[in-house]
């Protein structure tokens, strides 16, 4: 792999720090302060943004529509000639549709199960209606934007992958997939990670395997129709691997499976407080702040140094990591 990046396909944004819900998952909710990139500040990325041939913007967090002067920040985006994709909560969405239809051809929303499922893991009232109504209001103001859904399989949904698929159809939604918990890494606001005691809340526990193993033949069985179509996205295979697999290398019975992966040198992670990080889960490797601009950070010489050094099919934190992305023809 080359430790100079020449194209970065892939930027996702945090635009803001601080989530509209308190899921069980994530510490984000926890953060005191107010983090947020400025509008100014993401202007003064577009020129980097066009010299590395950025072709897509993630909008993460923390949730993007806590921001409070998105639609400008985006608009930004907009000029360096980069499709946007919205990850988030959908509290707000409803309120926000006709902005989003406005900037973004692709929405992703968290949907960790049916209603009373999802509603318990966000600890939001209503949180299921809220989607609901977002998902219409976004419908009616521009159809053409893909809206999908991501659910984060744990301890409090691992019986429910079929119901999770009946609701994103409920929504009427494009496509829904799944991956599994994080609870090991210092990413979603966990500088210190978790002890052992509260990642054992969270994660799917050995004796929920046995769950997670028929949950997943059961939507083989009777989802055929959906893996085919590409409405679940991950293949039935992948889902084994993704989830099943992940989760017996957890309790320690199996290794690992091996990952397919070189997010490091096809994309970057930009945080509210401007750190610049190879993917989620690996350590800050520069500040937008400390002056240069995104390409000086990307290609100075403490990222070049981390690039050249990964081996992710070695590294600990790649071999137990989530969310892993590959893109073909990286250069």
């Amino acid at each position: 792999m080359i430790d100079r990046l020449a194209r970065l396909p892939v930027l996702l944004l945090a635009p803001h720090s601080h989530c509209n819900c308190r899921c069980v998952m994530c510490d984000i909710w926890r953060a005191s302060g107010r983090e947020a990139l400025s509008a100014a500040e993401v202007a003064r990325l577009v020129p980097d943004m066009k010299r590395l041939a950025v072709e897509r913007v993630v909008l993460t967090g923390g949730e993007a529509l806590m921001h409070a002067d998105l639609w400008t920040l985006c608009g930004h985006l907009r000029d360096a000639g980069v499709a946007i994709t919205l990850l988030s909560t959908g509290v707000t969405l409803a309120r926000d549709a006709a902005e989003v239809a406005r900037f973004c051809d692709q929405v992703v929303l968290s949907v960790d199960g049916p209603p009373p499922i999802h509603d318990a893991i966000r600890r939001v009232r209503g949180a299921f209606d809220r989607l609901v109504h977002g998902v219409a209001a976004l419908r009616s103001a521009d159809g053409r934007v893909r809206i999908g859904g991501r659910c984060t399989v744990q301890h409090a949904n691992v019986g429910a992958l079929g119901d999770t698929v009946a609701a994103a159809h409920a929504l009427e939604l494009d496509d829904i997939s799944f991956l599994a918990v994080d609870v090991a890494s210092t990413a979603f606001n966990r500088p210190a990670g978790w002890a052992a005691d509260r990642q054992a809340e969270v994660v799917v526990s050995a004796s929920d395997l046995e769950v997670l193993e028929r949950q997943l033949a059961e939507l083989e069985r009777d989802r055929a129709a959906d893996f085919a179509s590409g409405f679940i996205v991950e293949s039935a295979e992948k889902l084994r691997r993704r989830l099943l697999w992940h989760f017996q290398a957890v309790h320690g019975l199996r290794p690992f499976p091996p990952q397919r992966c070189n997010a490091p040198w096809v994309s970057s992670v930009v945080e509210a407080d401007g750190a610049v990080r190879p993917c989620f889960f690996h350590r800050v490797i520069g500040n937008l702040r400390d002056g240069g601009g995104l390409d000086a950070v990307l290609n100075g010489a403490e990222a070049r140094s981390f690039r050249r050094s990964l081996d992710v099919s070695t590294d600990p934190t790649c071999r137990r990591c989530v969310c892993t992305l590959y893109r073909e023809a990286a250069s």
